[in-house]
């Protein structure tokens, strides 16, 4: 059945609007997770501290990260959009400056808490956002769209931030993300509406029982571990490939930065493909051929390695792996939200932390082996492409789904 979203397109200045503003909201976590990831050795000795304490900075960006979505989902669900993300766009802004300022670790620690708070609003909200102006196709539509803005962001971030740093110091990386954060900010403030939507209280006792009942939700944990899961592939990928293949490939800094910048470029074309087969083709059925993709890539990724196949053969199937992200995320998105019009600030929020949290865990395993061996990389790639296929096989149901009316943005 055609629905009001998909009955009334939005033009294509309000399209790119959109896509410009709720892209660079999405990017936040990407680029202040990975941008000033080729400064912590300059960061450790400039502040005098050892190496384990300024990992910390990583440590808490991403618990507050987590804690922040799990409160401003909600909240936004209660107070409506803008006013949680104004904000938080102004605490990301104080915390980078302070990030920027900080004159030991332990203060730089705290400041990267704060600015994760901030950062979380624009994660999480912009999803919702998407929900309430959308459903259907054209919400998967708009979310495959994203990707040409927000698909880059953990690909590219750490490359932005090694050329900062050939002409400025670690500061200066922070300088760069506060002017980040202002910009959005201002962009916001003038350019992006309060979408209508209905709003729900905000009271302890319900908020849990939000949270409760999503994670009840079969299909809702279906889709969320779906992406989960997978995108817990890309952060072994993006923590292990730098090692595995310079030191055990022996390509040089420059040809693994190409390697790098093509991966990226998969998922924005596997995004807009994406985006052209939504409505030829069933989303479910789009989010399956993504997983598959992903598991044979990672087969191919472990198979590489393990019988040392030629590099020609790890780079494509690496390119394959990555790639299925691009397929898999809009969908899997559109389909955990398709549900939960009324809470959509929280179901945004899990599927966000759900991703953090199990990137997070697969991070670690990838060094399990040493510095030389990409065993652990390949295993723990094709490992968590196989854990999301079978948790969507086992979680989500073929069903029709139905959701309220959400409007068309306006221009």
């Amino acid at each position: 059945m055609t629905t009001t979203a998909e009955r009334t397109a939005p033009s294509r200045r309000a399209q790119l609007k959109f896509v410009l503003v709720l892209g660079g909201l999405t990017a936040f976590g990407p680029l202040s997770i990975d941008m000033y990831l080729p400064a912590l050795p300059r960061m450790a000795a400039d502040l005098h501290a050892t190496d384990s304490t300024v990992q910390l900075t990583l440590s808490a960006f991403i618990v507050g990260l987590a804690l922040g979505q799990l409160v401003l989902g909600p909240l936004s669900d209660a107070l409506g959009r803008r006013r949680p993300l104004l904000a938080g766009l102004a605490l990301y802004v104080v915390g980078s400056v302070l990030c920027a300022v900080s004159p030991d670790a332990w203060l730089l620690v705290a400041a990267r808490f704060v600015q994760s708070l901030g950062a979380a609003a624009g994660i999480v909200i912009a999803r919702a956002t998407v929900r309430d102006l959308f459903e259907g196709t054209a919400m998967t539509k708009f979310f495959s769209t994203l990707m040409l803005v927000s698909g880059l962001a953990p690909i590219l971030a750490p490359l932005i931030g090694g050329q900062l740093l050939n002409w400025t110091s670690w500061r200066g990386v922070f300088v760069v993300l506060t002017a980040f954060g202002a910009l959005l900010l201002a962009v916001v403030v003038f350019f992006l509406p309060e979408p209508s939507a209905a709003r729900s209280p905000l009271r302890l006792g319900p908020v849990l029982r939000t949270y409760g009942r999503l994670a009840l939700d079969r299909s809702f944990a279906g889709y969320a571990l779906a992406s989960g899961l997978l995108f817990a592939s890309m952060f072994a990928y993006i923590s292990g490939s730098s090692f595995a293949l310079q030191g055990v490939y022996g390509l040089s800094p420059q040809a693994y930065s190409v390697v790098f910048g093509a991966n990226g470029v998969g998922i924005v074309l596997a995004g807009q493909l994406n985006g052209r087969l939504v409505g030829r083709i069933r989303e479910r059925a789009l989010l399956r051929s993504g997983l598959l993709l992903g598991v044979t890539g990672g087969a191919f990724v472990l198979a590489s390695v393990l019988f040392r196949a030629p590099l020609a053969l790890l780079l494509v199937s690496l390119f394959l792996l990555v790639s299925s992200i691009g397929l898999v995320m809009p969908n899997a998105s559109s389909l955990a939200l398709a549900s939960h019009a009324r809470s959509a600030g929280a179901a945004s929020a899990l599927l966000g932390v759900l991703q953090f949290v199990v990137g997070a865990v697969a991070t670690p395993l990838v060094g399990l082996g040493g510095p030389g061996t990409a065993v652990p990389m390949a295993a723990t790639m094709a490992g968590f492409a196989v854990l999301a296929l079978v948790a969507y096989l086992a979680l989500t149901r073929d069903h029709a789904v139905t959701a309220s009316p959400a409007g068309p943005p306006t221009s």
